[in-house]
């Protein structure tokens, strides 16, 4: 099990800066080894939550500690199939993650956790009891593609995200062909910021360089927020 702490905070950017910021961090940065392409990779989640939208309304009401589970795959072939649990606590996160086998996701996507009680320690029992006590389904795809850079020291990872996609109309994380709506327009990036402790000076300065504009809404929340079944 993964199980890792760490201080996020998100910035929307324009194409141009970042740009600027991406050429102000590659002398002081190390590119993400999953850049298998110049663009960066894809990454596609499906979230989940309970019938009622519980996860969703605690973070449109403002509430300091909230969480989201979710399945992630990275890239087209599905060989990394993660199981996440992603908890907030004002600026600081703590993820833990689970990898789980392509069936045991077709489960998930069908309502089924039973295979969670065995065989996945303390956190796949947690999830199980969590997920099945409180109704939780499959609630939305979210797929963007990812430009990251990494450092060693503090466990800083700045991430660039683009083509931001969603749908509630299918689950089928594995659908080659999903029917997607656009949640961001194209020259939009999302930059998030990661870091343990405190981020090194010369990197903060390299952040600045954009007149970015900090948001608190995630992925997730941005993609829900377009549904009418889920705002009325």
């Amino acid at each position: 099990m993964l199980d890792v702490k760490r201080s996020e905070l998100k910035y929307i950017l324009s194409d141009c800066e970042a740009e600027r910021v991406k050429h102000a961090l590659t002398p002081v940065m190390d590119v993400d080894p999953h850049n298998a392409a110049s663009d960066g990779y894809h990454i596609r989640s499906l979230y989940f939550d309970t019938v009622y939208n519980r996860d969703f309304r605690e973070k449109i009401d403002g509430l300091e500690n909230r969480k989201k589970i979710r399945i992630r795959i990275y890239g087209n072939e599905s060989d990394i199939i993660k199981l996440e649990l992603k908890e907030k606590f004002n600026d600081s996160n703590r993820k833990r993650s689970l990898t789980i086998t392509r069936d045991e996701a077709l489960m998930m996507i069908n309502c089924d956790y039973s295979f969670l009680y065995e065989g996945k320690g303390g956190l796949g029992k947690w999830l199980y009891f969590e997920m099945t006590e409180n109704t939780y389904i499959p609630k939305t795809i979210v797929e963007y593609k990812r430009y990251a850079f990494v450092h060693d020291m503090n466990d800083i990872r700045i991430t660039f995200d683009r083509d931001l996609y969603a749908t509630e109309a299918d689950h089928d994380i594995f659908n080659r062909d999903l029917t997607m709506y656009p949640v961001a327009p194209p020259s939009e990036i999302t930059m998030e910021v990661k870091y343990d402790s405190f981020l090194l000076s010369y990197i903060k300065e390299a952040i600045e360089r954009a007149s970015a504009s900090r948001i608190s809404y995630s992925k997730y929340i941005r993609a829900r927020l377009i549904s009418s079944s889920v705002i009325r």
